[in-house]
Protein backbone atom coordinates (compact mmCIF):
# COMPACT_ATOMS: atom_id res chain seq x y z
CA UNK A 1 0.00 0.00 0.00
CA UNK A 2 1.42 3.06 -0.64
CA UNK A 3 1.08 6.44 1.31
CA UNK A 4 -1.19 7.97 -1.03
CA UNK A 5 -3.41 4.88 -0.97
CA UNK A 6 -3.01 5.16 2.72
CA UNK A 7 -3.86 8.84 3.02
CA UNK A 8 -6.79 8.44 1.41
CA UNK A 9 -8.39 5.50 3.15
CA UNK A 10 -7.44 7.21 6.57
CA UNK A 11 -9.13 10.53 5.11
CA UNK A 12 -12.65 8.92 4.29
CA UNK A 13 -12.03 7.08 7.83
CA UNK A 14 -12.16 9.89 9.77
CA UNK A 15 -14.88 11.36 7.42
CA UNK A 16 -17.04 8.64 7.80
CA UNK A 17 -16.72 8.71 11.92
CA UNK A 18 -17.34 12.74 11.64
CA UNK A 19 -20.41 12.20 9.60
CA UNK A 20 -21.63 9.21 11.41
CA UNK A 21 -21.11 11.03 15.22
CA UNK A 22 -23.08 14.18 13.46
CA UNK A 23 -25.94 12.12 12.19
CA UNK A 24 -26.20 10.03 15.63
CA UNK A 25 -26.34 13.32 17.56
CA UNK A 26 -29.08 14.68 15.73
CA UNK A 27 -31.21 11.78 15.52
CA UNK A 28 -34.35 12.86 17.46
CA UNK A 29 -35.25 9.65 20.60
CA UNK A 30 -38.70 9.00 18.26
CA UNK A 31 -36.36 7.55 15.54
CA UNK A 32 -34.03 5.55 17.45
CA UNK A 33 -35.39 1.95 17.18
CA UNK A 34 -35.93 2.60 13.09
CA UNK A 35 -32.66 3.77 13.39
CA UNK A 36 -30.92 1.10 15.29
CA UNK A 37 -33.27 -1.89 12.90
CA UNK A 38 -31.34 -0.04 9.69
CA UNK A 39 -27.98 -0.24 11.60
CA UNK A 40 -28.22 -4.07 12.11
CA UNK A 41 -28.73 -4.22 8.86
CA UNK A 42 -25.80 -2.63 7.47
CA UNK A 43 -24.04 -4.70 10.46
CA UNK A 44 -25.58 -7.40 8.50
CA UNK A 45 -23.58 -6.51 5.29
CA UNK A 46 -20.42 -5.95 7.84
CA UNK A 47 -20.59 -9.61 8.69
CA UNK A 48 -21.09 -11.11 5.00
CA UNK A 49 -17.69 -9.01 3.96
CA UNK A 50 -15.99 -9.70 7.00
CA UNK A 51 -16.50 -13.30 6.24
CA UNK A 52 -15.09 -13.32 2.40
CA UNK A 53 -12.49 -11.02 3.87
CA UNK A 54 -11.27 -13.76 6.29
CA UNK A 55 -11.83 -16.76 4.12
CA UNK A 56 -9.67 -15.02 1.09
CA UNK A 57 -6.83 -13.28 2.80
CA UNK A 58 -3.70 -15.70 2.53
CA UNK A 59 -2.16 -15.28 6.21
CA UNK A 60 -2.67 -15.76 9.72
CA UNK A 61 -2.85 -11.87 10.33
CA UNK A 62 -5.97 -11.22 7.95
CA UNK A 63 -7.44 -14.46 8.93
CA UNK A 64 -7.44 -13.58 12.41
CA UNK A 65 -8.58 -10.12 12.07
CA UNK A 66 -11.63 -11.05 9.87
CA UNK A 67 -12.43 -13.76 12.38
CA UNK A 68 -12.18 -10.77 15.15
CA UNK A 69 -14.60 -8.51 12.42
CA UNK A 70 -16.60 -11.42 12.23
CA UNK A 71 -17.32 -11.52 15.76
CA UNK A 72 -17.56 -8.42 16.57
CA UNK A 73 -19.95 -7.85 13.56
CA UNK A 74 -22.37 -10.52 14.97
CA UNK A 75 -22.27 -9.32 18.62
CA UNK A 76 -23.37 -5.79 17.18
CA UNK A 77 -26.37 -7.88 15.39
CA UNK A 78 -27.45 -9.46 17.94
CA UNK A 79 -27.06 -6.60 20.72
CA UNK A 80 -28.56 -4.34 18.33
CA UNK A 81 -32.28 -6.72 17.61
CA UNK A 82 -32.49 -7.61 21.60
CA UNK A 83 -32.74 -3.85 22.21
CA UNK A 84 -34.62 -2.98 19.37
CA UNK A 85 -37.00 -6.10 20.56
CA UNK A 86 -37.13 -4.94 23.81
CA UNK A 87 -37.95 -1.51 23.10
CA UNK A 88 -41.14 -2.55 20.41
CA UNK A 89 -42.51 -4.60 23.45
CA UNK A 90 -42.56 -1.62 25.53
CA UNK A 91 -45.55 -0.46 22.60
CA UNK A 92 -47.47 -3.75 22.71
CA UNK A 93 -51.09 -3.69 24.74
CA UNK A 94 -51.12 -7.16 27.05
CA UNK A 95 -54.62 -8.58 26.79
CA UNK A 96 -55.96 -6.71 30.07
CA UNK A 97 -55.75 -3.38 28.50
CA UNK A 98 -57.24 -4.44 25.14
CA UNK A 99 -60.60 -5.30 26.87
Amino acid sequence: MSIEELLLALTVFVLAIFVGYLTITRVPPTLHTPLMSGSNAISGIVIVGAIIVAGSVGGLLGAILGVVAVTLATINVVGGYLVTDRMLRMFHRSDDERR
